[in-house]
């Protein structure tokens, strides 16, 4: 079972509104309810199977007593569960993250829940989940790996650009050699600025934006931390996310469908084990903040 929460205005009339109520003359298929639940009543008018598909407080009282009594049991029945998926004996299940990024929580939309719909082709298990503000010292460690390789895999693109603009500009003609000597200098230089740009985008500053108090701080932009489960997960989830570049991305894909740019493109997933173990260390998905969410809100339980 998963517990969201939504806090807004009118919150819980436009959440019931969305669940919608179930009856055995439901036709519309507008609603939650309408879509996944189910009742079945028999001959003599008894309810034979009865799956609700999702509970919701009817009122904001109800609501409140529910979270409060729910904030009482979150400290020990909250976090990644363990040991909850049975494998036959030959198989080696593995632990993988995903990150839906900040570009879907820009504005109010069903993008993040349509890639977790994605992701559920794999037939993998959701085993935890977590609405994450990453710091920008985490964002530095997440995306350590991924600045020398930018300081170096970019040496060629700014050296053709740096080519191109000295002889536009100054109309000189600029050999290979001076070409390879651009690359050589600017290169690191340009990585090192497009590596600030990520960790900008992902925590919502620049390191060099940042004081050395405010490093650890929750950032500003969210994210959706998910951690899939099973035989072969970090393949198969890759397999469903596609390439880095949107436009390499194959149909039906989550990054040829919700995918802008090589940095905006709509989702991380762990490219190995060991990185799955690393980055989930860095999010700390573990980290179970229900209880500390509800009394901000209502008071202590």
């Amino acid at each position: 079972m998963t517990i969201l929460l939504f806090q807004g205005e009118d919150a819980v009339r436009r959440t019931r509104s969305v669940i919608g109520n179930i009856g055995p003359d439901r036709r519309g298929g507008e609603t939650i309810r309408d879509t996944y639940g189910d009742l079945i009543i028999d001959e003599n008018d008894q309810v034979r199977y009865f799956e609700p598909a999702v509970l919701a407080a009817p009122t904001a009282d109800e609501a409140r007593e529910k979270l409060r009594l729910w904030a009482g049991y979150s400290d020990t029945d909250g976090g990644v569960l363990e040991n909850v998926i049975q494998y036959q004996p030959a198989e080696k299940p593995q632990r993988t993250l995903v990150l839906i990024k900040p570009e879907n929580f820009r504005f109010p939309t069903g993008r993040p829940g349509n890639m977790i719909d994605f992701f559920s082709r794999t037939g993998l298990f959701i085993v935890a989940c977590k609405v994450h503000r990453m710091s920008v010292a985490q964002a530095l460690e997440f995306y350590a790996p991924v600045r020398e390789t930018l300081r170096s895999k970019l040496k060629d693109v700014v050296a053709a650009k740096a080519k191109a603009a000295i002889e536009k500009e100054l109309g000189l003609k600029v050999g290979p050699r001076q070409e390879q000597q651009f690359g050589e200098i600017l290169g690191p230089i340009f990585g090192d600025n497009q590596f600030e740009n990520i960790i900008r985008f992902m925590s919502g500053r620049a390191p060099a934006e940042c004081a050395a108090d405010e490093m650890n701080k929750p950032g500003s932009e969210r994210c959706i931390a998910l951690v899939y489960e099973g035989v072969e997960a970090v393949r198969k989830i890759r397999d469903v996310l596609g390439p880095t570049d949107p436009s390499k991305a194959p149909p039906g894909s989550i990054r040829r469908e919700f995918g802008q740019t090589i940095m905006v493109n709509a989702a991380h997933a762990s490219d190995s084990d060991e990185n799955a173990r690393r980055e989930m260390g860095i999010i700390n998905v573990g980290e179970n903040n229900f209880r500390q969410v509800v009394e901000e809100f209502y008071g202590k339980v």
